[in-house]
């Protein structure tokens, strides 16, 4: 097991690129199943996740060559059903996203439940309503049987804005017969990508990045290049380690076109950064303090489905809150272990009150000390990170293997920025 080691209390400075989107690199895998061509895919993010999602394609027969770290050649000339490794589908959630494009290409999967991080309970029963409709047969018993004859275009009715359920509905319905309407659909930058990409290997899908998507079936997909953009999780994540270290970045290819309602959150804690082309520039001067609502009252920061503010920025959204002056309520209804990781950060002197699994008020601004930490899930493990940079003396971060699941290189490219920080066994 290994360990960071970090001395806090340094502003950070420089440039950075982020890695290419997780999000968006996973399922585009997961839909190369759909096609016989060769497909290759520029900017894939060198992490734990991606590589685990490598493994699993290749147990179903895919070829997958690198061409160099970033850069991968995929192809599904032959596709072989077989029962997955429940080891390998219990390290990821996106295991689940297999479904959707393997029961398109083969007519059957069996999968066992997906893994992922340990943030409260994740259903898959929007996965089945939306696989259900377009003919496939879903069965349980302690793993998942996926079984259709043919899929059919349907008109679905998500019960949830589920991103990973999309996700599945939108490569099942590429290749169906006939029209598919998927209402209620989540819109996250990763599933327009997703769509995108499969509209550049022939796919017909429309109304991309609404929350109803037209996706009229066509009898097979091609071959071609796509480029991931840039993770605007990560982008985040080196705002907020400027923010807290009062230091400088310029972040280069940051997408900002998705960042619009990030900022006027970020806004209210009293961060601004600066946007030039692609790039984003966060100056060392920030107001750090919380606009409170109108009368004076305390703000609240909820998550809400894309557009809105996303769940997995709500760790760091409280990590920078905690150096801000003022108070602020934030708000996870999503999941109930969101907030579970906050009982760190007030052993590192944050005021900050757990009201309940959902909700916690953070009083700013806190002086943080360093303290030894565990990492309990890729977000929650960010964010600790950030506050070890934030404080004062030296801190230590056990389990990182939770954040390279979803940061790659995030040592070496904080340290770049003249962070202080080591890699080390135990």
């Amino acid at each position: 097991m290994e360990k960071f080691l970090i001395e806090g209390g340094h502003p950070i400075s420089g440039e950075v690129t982020p890695a290419g989107n997780k999000n968006a690199a996973l399922p585009i895998l997961a839909a190369c199943i759909l096609t016989r061509e060769k497909v290759v895919l520029h900017n894939i993010p060198n992490i734990e996740d991606v590589r685990t999602m490598r493994s699993l394609l290749e147990s179903l027969g895919i070829s997958i060559q690198t061409v160099d770290e970033h850069t991968w050649e995929i192809q599904s000339s032959e596709v072989r059903p077989r029962d997955m490794d429940p080891d390998l589908c219990r390290k990821i959630r996106a295991s689940i996203l297999l479904a959707g494009p393997m029961i398109a290409r083969a007519g059957t999967l069996e999968l066992p439940p997906p893994g992922g991080d340990v943030i409260g309970r994740r259903r898959v029963d929007t996965h089945i309503l939306a696989l259900s409709a377009l003919g496939a047969e879903v069965n349980y018993n302690r793993t998942f049987s996926f079984k259709a004859k043919e899929l059919h275009g349907a008109d679905i009715l998500l019960d949830e804005a589920s991103v990973t359920a999309t996700e599945n509905a939108i490569m099942a319905a590429v290749t169906a017969k006939g029209r598919s309407i998927i209402r209620n659909a989540a819109s996250e930058p990763h599933i327009q990508e997703l769509c995108a990409f499969l509209n550049k290997i022939g796919a017909d899908i429309h109304h991309i990045g609404s929350n109803t998507l037209l996706i009229n079936g066509v009898d097979q997909l091609g071959g071609g290049e796509y480029t991931i953009g840039p993770d605007y999780l990560e982008v985040v994540s080196f705002i907020g380690a400027a923010v807290v270290t009062h230091g400088s970045i310029t972040i280069r290819n940051a997408g900002s076109e998705y960042l619009n309602m990030v900022k006027l959150v970020f806004q209210r804690l009293g961060v601004d950064w600066e946007e030039k082309g692609q790039d984003i520039f966060v100056p060392k001067r920030q107001r750090l303090t919380i606009e409170p609502d109108l009368g004076n009252a305390i703000p609240e920061i909820s998550v809400m489905p894309w557009p809105a503010f996303p769940t997995d920025l709500m760790s760091i959204a409280i990590v920078v809150a905690t150096q801000s002056k003022g108070t602020v309520l934030f708000h996870d209804w999503m999941y109930p272990s969101r907030m579970f990781f906050t009982d760190k950060l007030v052993g590192m002197g944050a005021q900050i009150v757990l009201c309940d699994p959902h909700r916690c008020i953070v009083q700013g601004p806190s002086h943080l000390y360093g303290e030894k930490m565990e990492s309990p899930d890729i977000r929650a493990g960010m964010a600790l990170l950030l506050a070890a940079l934030s404080a004062e003396g030296t801190s230590s971060i056990r389990s990182v293997a939770q954040i390279d699941r979803g940061y790659e290189k995030i040592d070496e490219k904080l340290a770049k920025l003249g962070v202080n920080i080591q890699r080390v066994k135990g």
